[in-house]
């Protein structure tokens, strides 16, 4: 398998994108470490059932003080990391006049400080291995701005700069870092949206469907594999063309 044994640890993999992510890794002989503030029992089991060893902590992504004890103890139980996902994101929808500060906040401490935290955590450990792989996920409205979401947008684009910065200073180490940016994926908040905005986003998609979970997780597992050796600071639109 691609990455048999490889550990990796994977934010926000409790659920959607990221338990997808997290199963498909495993799948490709990866063992994993959840870090969530969700519950992960349901995804750590379905990995057990791979045969796969998995692993779930609870910590706030935006704490430096919680994910560094979170990658210590991930560390401890598997003794190395060889990759990391940083997934965990929320969002605060509002148009900029009545967006307020603890919204703008929340965003850029989560989405952006998070991915932050994590990247600063492993590499020393990928430096000292000369090995590793990071993707950040990303969005296609950092790259394009998108109505009602003033922070989301800046925070995805945050990191997008942060994994081209993080690509160039961890190169010479053997550490790829690339970004996947998924176009409008059908999560339990898609589903729920009104029939006129899922018809609106839909027109936008090329392809004429909207993504899958296993649509980021595919691109995110190849990123992770060694037939990716060569690709780095790259970011990969997963959108169905919506972005076109």
């Amino acid at each position: 398998m691609e990455l048999e044994n490889k550990i990796a640890i994977v934010t926000g993999g409790a659920q959607g994108i990221g338990a997808a992510i997290a199963l498909d890794l495993a799948k490709n002989g990866a063992h994993i470490a959840i870090v969530d503030r969700v519950p992960a029992n349901a995804i750590c089991d379905e990995i057990a059932k791979l045969g796969r060893r998995a692993i779930a902590l609870s910590a706030d992504v935006a704490s430096t003080r919680e994910v560094q004890s979170a990658v210590n103890a991930i560390v401890k139980e598997f003794g190395r990391v060889d990759i990391l996902v940083n997934n965990a994101g929320i969002n605060r929808d509002a148009v900029i006049w009545k967006m307020t500060e603890e919204q703008w906040d929340a965003v850029l401490d989560v989405d952006l400080k998070g991915c932050f935290n994590f990247v600063r955590a492993v590499a020393p450990l990928f430096k000292e291995q000369a090995s590793g792989k990071i993707v950040n996920i990303a969005s296609i409205n950092g790259l394009r701005g998108k109505f009602g979401q003033v922070n989301y947008s800046a925070a995805k684009a945050g990191v997008v700069g942060l994994t081209k910065a993080v690509a160039r200073e961890l190169a010479k180490f053997n550490v790829n870092c690339n970004c996947v940016a998924p176009g409008l994926i059908e999560t339990e908040m898609v589903r729920q949206m009104p029939d006129d905005a899922r018809q609106k986003s839909l027109d936008e998609i090329l392809i004429g469907r909207f993504g899958q979970a296993e649509d980021i997780a595919w691109a995110v597992t190849f990123l992770c594999s060694e037939r990716a050796r060569h690709i780095t600071g790259e970011v990969i639109k997963v959108d169905g063309g919506q972005y076109i």
